[in-house]
């Protein structure tokens, strides 16, 4: 999980704080697979589940470290719909690239700021993600294996206007931030 930050313009013109994603940390994703087969190379996927995850924010002040490290844990509902684009049957190993949108409602976002946490910004609930990938399909003697590879960029900002108590500078450091995802999935059908 990552987000795609773009730095307050005013950061540009002052010394005021630079945000960055300098961290990655995995997480999991548990899915249920829904698939209708219009056509010979065509299927529509619903995959609803749940995803866990935490994203690590930072801010630098004249390239030192400012402060502590803001951590952001997600725990997201998601309502994917998905068109799986399928190529030929080679023995038993099939290619396909996949699109589409995903709906994801964060159930570990805050509503207010926690004074037990140094946590100053804060993410919205809901947002849509438009989501591109590719695989391959293993045709195994009992179950088939998709082994998946998708990028997951949210539409929307995610970041909430308001400031903590005190602590303004860091949402005005932030003029754009967007939820990113990288996945890989390994479907057993």
């Amino acid at each position: 999980m990552d987000f795609k930050i773009t730095p307050s313009q005013t950061y540009l013109a002052s010394d005021s704080l630079y945000p960055e994603v300098s961290k990655l940390n995995p997480g999991i994703n548990i899915q249920i697979i829904t698939d209708l087969r219009p056509a010979k190379y065509l299927d529509i996927r619903f995959l609803p589940g749940v995803s866990f995850g935490q994203r690590t924010v930072r801010f630098y002040k004249n390239k030192v470290l400012y402060n502590d490290q803001q951590e952001l844990e997600s725990s997201f509902l998601e309502f994917p719909l998905l068109l799986k684009l399928k190529g030929d049957r080679l023995n038993n190993v099939r290619p396909y690239v996949i699109g589409g949108i995903n709906y994801r409602y964060d159930l570990a976002a805050k509503k207010e700021f926690d004074d037990a946490k140094p946590v100053y910004i804060r993410i919205k609930k809901p947002d849509l993600y438009y989501e591109l990938g590719g695989g391959l399909d293993f045709y195994l003697p009992y179950f088939k294996l998709s082994v998946e590879l998708k990028m997951s960029n949210g539409i929307g900002d995610v970041l909430i206007r308001e400031y903590a108590p005190g602590h303004r500078e860091y949402v005005n450091a932030i003029e754009k931030m967007k939820s990113q995802i990288w996945i890989l999935a390994f479907h057993f059908e």
